[in-house]
């Protein structure tokens, strides 16, 4: 199954390399793990300099590619190639050198996005590169000072503090439906804040617990933690979970 795997890989990126205005093409991770696994993609990133061909054109490029479709405003192609489910995101590399150089701005613009654009800049298989600009970009976002690095863990802190007041608040009026929505978010920017602390970048929110493991400065009891807040077969109460999470938080702000 991982020699099909690779044999569509090559031949995506074999097609897109033809397109002149092309400049990379790489294979995110998610590609990596068993075809079985629910959270299995063929995902690759496509870093191009103008024009891309339109949608006909690109469709045409895939081979036989079943349930195509295409989202224009995001510029990403969806589909299955034998059976496997293929997304292809084009990425237009003027925009991302712009972006780049706003360093002032990247606190500002990542606090509420996330770092996974730049984690995919250096973490994903290159399959086509028509020069060094991939590896240049990978030395740029890897060299980002620690003024970028305290400024996001000082954004995602902020984050964290702020959901989990309205998490207190949401168990206290016994409203589930905003206890959800803060819970959510008191999660994702926990554990923003210790990928920003430990200055790596995030993964996929899909392998955010696999990858937290890796970290090496997380507080000795935070898996423990951890588990009770987000597990949902565990009995205690709402208002037990809020306090629960305010041990978490307060454990990740003595890390900084």
């Amino acid at each position: 199954m991982r020699r099909k795997v690779e044999r569509i890989a090559e031949a995506l990126s074999s097609a897109m390399a033809a397109w002149k205005s092309v400049e990379c093409v790489s294979l995110c991770e998610q590609a990596e793990g068993d075809t079985l696994d629910p959270y299995f993609a063929l995902v690759l990133d496509v870093y191009h300099r103008g024009a891309i061909p339109d949608v006909e054109e690109r469709k045409s490029a895939f081979g036989d590619p079943g349930a195509f479709e295409s989202a224009s405003a995001q510029q990403k192609d969806r589909f299955f190639l034998e059976g496997l489910p293929v997304r292809v995101e084009y990425k237009n590399i003027e925009r991302f050198e712009e972006f780049l150089t706003r360093e002032s701005d990247l606190v500002w613009i990542l606090k509420d996005s996330g770092t996974y654009a730049f984690y995919r800049i250096v973490h994903s298989l290159i399959l086509f590169k028509r020069s060094g600009w991939i590896d240049d970009m990978k030395n740029r976002v890897l060299s980002l000072p620690s003024t970028f690095w305290n400024g996001l863990s000082e954004g995602y802190e902020l984050k964290m503090e702020h959901f989990l007041s309205d998490l207190g608040a949401a168990a206290l009026q016994d409203d589930g439906f905003f206890y959800l929505v803060s819970a959510a978010g008191f999660a994702r920017y926990c554990t923003a804040f210790l990928f920003a602390t430990n200055r790596a970048f995030e993964p996929s929110h899909r392998l955010i617990e696999k990858h937290l493991a890796e970290l090496p400065r997380v507080p000795d009891d935070f898996f423990g933690r951890w588990e009770i807040f987000i597990r949902s077969d565990i009995e205690i109460s709402r208002e037990q979970k809020y306090k629960v999470a305010e041990l978490i938080a307060k454990s990740l702000l003595a890390l900084s």
